[in-house]
């Protein structure tokens, strides 16, 4: 029917095909999702990224020949557009920060219940964030006390972690980012900042747009980055 919002397109990447046929079998029954392809490891995931263009990636973390982390890089950087949620039996703060530094939404172990993946999955798809208030605040101060440190050291001009936006974040848009990285959804922003829920969406989108990011953990971490932010 003309208006309806195609399923969200999910790439599984895992070596073990018993995790690959058990996450399928949880997405069948969801008709706003489609699982269009699986990868056994992270270069498979790059390449089969690189052809079918993905919404999301639900990403293993240890895998052969290439591992999640550094495929998540690599796809972050050619399909800056595909989200990963990284799928993991590691529930480790460390293993958290390095997929996020590496580009990850977030991640869910794989245990996760089916109404637990479903739910991770769509939080992504529409913008929301995956990661709890605490473990989000953990996880900024990280990346801001390690940019404070790199500071201090001789500038790389071939390791520049970006450039600022062409266009410019509007007062506004610099408070919602603010929320962002607390970890807030669209509903505690719009409370907060006293505007609609649909105000916030807006605005989020233009964020995640200036940034040239995926999504708004990633957006939280490039105005760490970029110093946007106090």
């Amino acid at each position: 029917m003309q208006g309806e919002t195609p399923p969200g397109r999910i790439f599984i990447a895992d070596d073990q095909a018993l995790i690959r046929d058990g996450i399928q079998a949880m997405l069948e029954s969801e008709p706003d999702l489609e699982v269009v392809g699986e990868a056994t490891n992270g270069r498979e995931a790059l390449e089969l990224c690189r052809e079918l263009c993905p919404d999301l990636v639900l990403m293993d973390v240890r895998m052969p020949v290439m591992d999640g982390l550094e495929a998540t890089r690599k796809i972050k950087r050619e399909c800056s557009e595909t989200s990963v949620l990284m799928v993991t039996t590691y529930e480790s703060p460390d293993y958290l920060f390095e997929a996020v530094k590496a580009g990850a939404a977030g991640y869910i172990l794989k245990n996760a219940t089916k109404p637990e993946l479903s739910e991770a999955i769509t939080r992504v798809l529409s913008g929301d964030p995956v990661l709890d208030d605490g473990l989000a605040m953990q996880l900024l101060r990280r990346l801001a006390d390690e940019k404070a440190s790199l500071t201090n050291l001789p500038p790389e001009p071939e390791k520049s972690e970006g450039t600022l936006p062409t266009e410019p974040l509007t007062a506004r848009e610099l408070e919602i980012l603010q929320c962002l990285t607390h970890g807030f959804t669209n509903h505690e922003i719009a409370r907060r900042l006293v505007i609609s829920t649909g105000t916030v969406k807006h605005h989020v989108r233009h964020i995640i747009a200036k940034l040239g990011v995926s999504d708004r953990t990633q957006a939280a971490v490039r105005a760490i980055e970029l110093g946007l932010l106090n």
